[in-house]
């Protein structure tokens, strides 16, 4: 539990350093035509709708660990929010914030 938890913390630094340092990419692009060029523009404007999805998927997964650490706070984690039943430790070593078994993981993936 110690090793995920770790695993965690690691990967929540790690997430909030690319955040920090992603800030720049997702600047308002500039629309002066005098300074810059009109296919300079597109590219700085694809290059920050890029750095904006980067950012939302950056948030949502430390909106994940963060509730994995609470659910190891409480003393819940571990277990499939769909069924109780324990997620296999090889599952949560490959992802530590899945919340949900292989079978129920499954079954909401068809719906």
């Amino acid at each position: 539990m110690n090793a995920l938890r770790d695993k965690l913390f690691k990967l929540r630094a790690e997430l909030q350093e690319l955040a920090a340092m992603g800030d720049e990419s997702a600047a308002v692009v500039e629309l002066d035509q005098t300074k810059v060029g009109r296919l300079s523009r597109m590219d700085a404007m694809q290059a920050q709708a890029m750095a904006l999805a980067s950012e939302q998927r950056r948030e949502q997964t430390l909106r994940r660990i963060d509730a994995a650490l609470k659910r190891i706070e409480d003393d819940e984690y571990g277990c499939c929010l769909q069924c109780d039943e324990l997620i296999n430790p090889k599952r949560l070593e490959f992802d530590p914030t899945v919340t949900l078994c292989i079978e129920c993981a499954s079954k909401a993936e068809e719906t």
